[in-house]
């Protein structure tokens, strides 16, 4: 009688059984990496997403009187009005014009001077690269509403001690008015983020191969020729990421004006800053809803021009 045999397996061919248990092991693999990611996927949830949700769901809602007026206001569903509104509003779209002008400028300045001094502290010996980043990373690690409490008491008409020098060298010192207003602005901004963006430079910096530096001092490159021509040309990777972080946090700008116009309320309007405008709405107003959507349009063009700027800069340093 024949038997039957056993086909030969080929190599490399797994058994049913063993495909099943390797599965078996890739989904408990998967349940518990989910697992370490809950705590993450709640936070992201109802810290984003859900303040998000409630926001464009109050931005499509309107507060109106009921009645003849006298009665209590309600709020009634309203669809994109809000958005329509905001498109012809022309505070808000000033707000977002003065603050990306005024942002250009500051962002250049400030990440000038951070390039600057993180190429100067390369060419240091290491134990003054130490001090002198401890000390420049001191005004970042301060916190916005301290720093700005600072400089407020610095530029403030009755009580700043750089116009009571002023005044005693017969100077007219006013921090306040026109083009002084957004240098006083700036020049707090510039402070508190050199520090911070030079660690990174820097960081980016000591990474480079050092060979690289040996080969241009051998063709006989000085220093400065070094930083134009090889340093700078490799980190400009940092240099576009902190330009967009800087970019983004412009238009967030809130903090700085806010505390500054309790001394100069007649230069700096409610509707200095998008941010401000929304405060006011919101706070002041009490239109929520006008707010929300303000809120929305402003995450949006950030969105958008971020994306626009990374891939601008991008495209033209590689």
């Amino acid at each position: 009688m024949s038997t039957l045999t056993r086909p030969p397996q080929v190599a490399g061919d797994a058994s049913p059984v063993r495909r099943t248990s390797s599965r078996r092991t890739g989904r408990r693999g998967a349940y518990k990496g989910l697992l370490f990611l809950l705590p993450f996927l709640a936070g992201f949830v109802l810290t984003y997403v859900v303040p998000i949700g409630y926001a464009f769901s109050q931005s499509l809602h309107e507060k109106k009187s009921s009645g003849i007026g006298f009665g209590p206001p309600k709020v009634v569903f309203t669809g994109f009005a809000n958005f329509s509104a905001i498109l012809a509003d022309g505070s808000f779209w000033a707000g977002m014009l003065r603050t990306l002008l005024f942002g250009a400028a500051q962002i250049a300045v400030m990440l000038g001077i951070a390039l600057l001094l993180a190429l100067l502290l390369d060419v240091v010996a290491a134990r003054a690269v130490r001090f002198f980043r401890a000390g420049l990373l001191i005004p970042y690690v301060i916190p916005g509403v301290v720093s700005t409490l600072i400089w407020l008491f610095l530029y403030s008409p009755t009580a700043s001690p750089i116009i009571d020098i002023g005044d005693k060298a017969g100077l007219d010192v006013t921090f306040f008015g026109g083009i002084n207003t957004y240098l006083s602005l700036g020049n707090l901004l510039t402070w508190q983020g050199i520090g911070f963006n030079m660690i990174l430079i820097s960081a980016s910096l000591q990474a480079l191969p050092r060979e690289l530096y040996e080969a241009a001092r051998l063709d006989g490159a000085r220093e400065w020729r070094i930083a134009w021509s090889v340093k700078i040309p490799n980190i400009t990777g940092i240099l576009v990421l902190t330009g967009m972080f800087s970019l983004i946090g412009r238009l967030q700008l809130f903090t700085e004006p806010l505390f500054l116009r309790y001394v100069a309320p007649e230069s700096i309007s409610t509707d200095f800053t998008p941010m401000l405008e929304i405060f006011d709405r919101a706070f002041k107003t009490g239109d929520y809803q006008y707010a929300a959507a303000e809120s929305l349009v402003l995450a949006a063009v950030t969105g958008i021009l971020a994306f626009v700027f990374y891939r601008v800069t991008n495209r033209k340093m590689s």
